[in-house]
């Protein structure tokens, strides 16, 4: 495949795996790679410089294919730079930005190769991220897992919008996990996408525990809630116990203080770790409902393009009919 989104980055398909929170390791990152699409490891859970530093090179050992470093910058706060001056100095060829504002890291980065994603949920966030330099921009639709707009807008609607509203290329996040997402993204205008639920339920993907795995394997896409959204995070989990017991407590008048333990990065690895569902939580999104398999990330990419192909294959036959 050609599209912007490929040429930039230099890579066969334009398929993103997302940050994905203490998931997102040289594994997954280099199968991702590998297989044609831009893996990604996460800065902010491996912590120090010194793990990204050494995380960065394994990766180059299992892949020579381009990659990136995700900084979720919104949920540290701010403790990111020690962490970016390593992807600088090692080098790294992309990093992808999600959270709060990314000006400081654009400002730092300015006359580094390094190409840039930033992930946003509207048309303004998009427009800004244009304006700092951004090679592209994600934009994450209502049905995605994890940390979500607050505005509560689909993919459908969103990435048309987002489209037409800035000149760069424009990936599309939220509800895909197929080849079918794949081609209905690209009819929407968008040049690629970002997929992280899909890449957790993955072979590769060897720090989730099969719990967790098996959850997203099972579950329909009804099985997820939103929560965080009354302290203005809104982000969606697998359905369970503790989630709804979450949510309960914001319908409650609960503040991010009185939150903050059952929210935090440990209750999440508690779960998607150590497979303790009583306490603790696992990200995933809508697309849920499409998964069930846990194939190896060369065969995902497989699927996607086949499906993909025999989907546009479909498409055309049916304008053929029409002419007729």
């Amino acid at each position: 495949m050609k599209t912007r989104v490929t040429e930039i980055f230099g890579i066969n398909y334009p398929i993103v795996q997302g940050g994905l929170a203490y998931l997102a390791y040289a594994e997954l990152a280099a199968a991702v790679s590998n297989a044609g699409g831009l893996g990604q490891i996460t800065a902010a859970t491996l912590r120090t410089p010194e793990n990204l530093r050494n995380e960065i090179r394994k990766v180059r050992t299992l892949t020579n294919k381009p990659f990136g470093v995700n900084f979720a910058i919104a949920r540290h706060d701010g403790q990111y730079q020690e962490l970016l001056e390593v992807a600088i100095e090692e080098k790294v060829p992309a990093i992808s930005i999600t959270g709060a504002n990314p000006q400081p890291i654009f400002e730092r980065i300015k006359g580094e190769n390094i190409k840039t994603l930033v992930l946003v949920a509207g048309v303004r966030q998009a427009q800004k991220a244009q304006e700092l330099g951004a090679n592209a921009v994600m934009a994450v639709g209502q049905e995605g897992g994890g940390h979500l707009g607050r505005d509560g807008i689909g993919t459908m609607v969103l990435i048309p919008r987002v489209v037409d509203s800035v000149s760069i290329p424009v990936l599309a996040s939220g509800g895909i996990g197929d080849g079918r997402g794949l081609l209905a993204s690209l009819a929407l205008g968008a040049e690629g996408i970002e997929m992280g639920t899909r890449f957790i339920a993955t072979q590769e993907c060897i720090h989730a525990n099969e719990k967790y795995k098996q959850a997203i394997l099972h579950a329909k896409e009804t099985d997820t809630v939103i929560i965080k959204k009354t302290i203005g995070s809104p982000g969606r989990v697998l359905k369970n116990d503790f989630a709804l017991s979450i949510i309960e407590r914001e319908q409650g008048g609960a503040t991010y203080e009185d939150l903050k333990e059952v929210i935090s990065g440990e209750a999440n690895c508690r779960y998607i770790y150590d497979g303790n569902e009583s306490e603790g939580f696992g990200w995933a999104g809508q697309v849920i409902g499409l998964i069930n398999n846990i194939p190896t990330v060369q065969e995902l990419f497989d699927e996607i393009i086949l499906t993909a192909e025999k989907g546009l294959s479909h498409i055309g036959n049916l304008f053929e009919r029409a002419d007729e």
